[in-house]
């Protein structure tokens, strides 16, 4: 096998020295100085990382049982504990007082009260059937203590002011219609009015009679007998009209 032989050489066999490789000098900033000199003048002690020495826990110092927990404040001592408040009753060591009698006879002053006192008046009651319950008659309601009122008999003030305005509303509703009425007063018609009204009204009839008349004899379409219908209505009214002003000799018309 040739290959492996191909790069021997006898001047492989000498000694060399080894050859270090020489680096290139390090690359310093020319800034350098004043970054340094402006980070240790802006620098703030303690900062992040803390201070230079830190105090150790002491092992006495440990996590006891129930040491979290809230606690209540101290209980203050009462400043008038000697004073104690006034009882009812006797103390313990207070002693009835002995020796005193009373000359009073108590048997002959009840006698007499109870003989000349005035009897226990009995209580009303009311009874809602015959066989039923019984009630005191004071708290029924059926004793009229309302009578007894400062107010009682005397009309609310709501009501007397609730009246004032409906007498109000009925004097402007009658000043109102009363304005109405002279607004739209009657008038009487003198008698050249009414002879002049009486004049027209039979020259109105003269001339739909005169239509009437020239009618056809035989009237045997719609629109015919609808115009002779028409002109029979309007000459009935007419004849009406006459008759009543012929009738009445004084007449009122609305004053427009």
């Amino acid at each position: 096998m040739p290959a492996p032989c191909a790069h021997e050489s006898i001047c492989n066999l000498l000694p060399r020295l080894e050859e270090k490789p020489v680096k290139p000098p390090r690359y310093v900033s020319i800034f350098r100085p004043s970054v340094k000199r402006d980070a240790e003048e802006n620098k703030a002690h303690w900062k992040t990382m803390g201070p230079a020495k830190v105090a150790v826990p002491s092992p006495k110092n440990f996590l006891q049982k129930h040491s979290k927990e809230p606690k209540l404040p101290a209980r203050k001592k009462e400043q008038d504990s000697k004073k104690l408040p006034a009882l009812s009753v006797p103390r313990r060591t207070d002693h009835p007082v002995m020796g005193i009698q009373s000359k009073k006879n108590f048997i002959n002053t009840n006698a007499v009260a109870a003989i000349t006192g005035l009897p226990k008046k009995p209580q009303p009651i009311c009874v809602d059937r015959r066989q039923g319950d019984k009630y005191l008659l004071e708290t029924s309601g059926l004793v009229p203590k309302y009578i007894k009122k400062k107010d009682y008999g005397v009309t609310p003030k709501y009501v007397i002011r609730r009246n004032e305005e409906m007498k109000n509303a009925q004097k402007e509703y009658e000043a109102s219609v009363l304005e109405h009425f002279k607004k739209k007063a009657m008038k009487q018609l003198s008698d050249e009015e009414r002879r002049s009204l009486l004049q027209g009204l039979k020259k109105n009839w003269e001339e739909l009679y005169r239509e009437f008349q020239g009618l056809p004899v035989a009237i045997d379409t719609i629109p015919k007998k609808l115009y002779k219908e028409k002109l029979e209505t309007q000459m009935k009214q007419l004849e009406h009209d006459i008759g009543v002003i012929e009738k009445h000799k004084v007449i009122y018309i609305a004053n427009e």
